[in-house]
């Protein structure tokens, strides 16, 4: 019963963030070279799409195993 719940609450949150944000951004940092103390690194930008319809998906997903949680208790 509380996994049903986590997993509605979560599909919930993670709807709401990808129909906020169209896409999420995060750096990392590689080395290009390195010679004894001496290093070069360079930051690189990745981008990951979100789509609206799979945010969509997920809202009303989550709503739904939610209302269909609460209808399990007697």
């Amino acid at each position: 019963m509380k996994s049903r719940m986590l997993l509605g609450i979560v599909l919930i949150v993670f709807g709401i963030i990808s129909l906020a944000y169209a896409e999420i951004d995060y750096t990392h940092r590689h080395t290009v070279f390195q010679i004894g103390d001496l290093k070069a690194t360079d930051n690189q930008t990745e981008t990951i799409p979100l789509s609206p319809v799979l945010g969509g998906v997920a809202l009303i997903a989550g709503i739904a195993v939610l209302a269909m949680g609460k209808g399990d208790r007697v």
